[in-house]
């Protein structure tokens, strides 16, 4: 499970051969998850507000990139 990131007060995580869609772990210290999709950044899952997502997200949005590598790496 390689860390991404680590902002603010969450961490970016993936893992390798997960489930479909492509998609990365953002959890919070308190220990909440959500899962984002890649492509869309949306979350699939959550017990994070989308206001504690929004650092996660913004740096999805400027390193999709490197997500989407990642991903393909990690996932083949």
């Amino acid at each position: 499970m390689p860390t991404l990131a680590r902002l603010s007060g969450c961490t970016l995580t993936m893992y390798a051969a997960d489930h479909q869609p492509p998609h990365f772990q953002v959890r919070l210290r308190d220990g909440r998850e959500a899962l984002v999709e890649i492509t869309s950044l949306r979350p699939l899952s959550s017990a994070i507000a989308p206001r504690g997502l929004a650092a996660a997200i913004e740096w999805a949005a400027a390193n999709r990139p490197v997500l989407e590598a990642t991903w393909r790496e990690l996932n083949p």
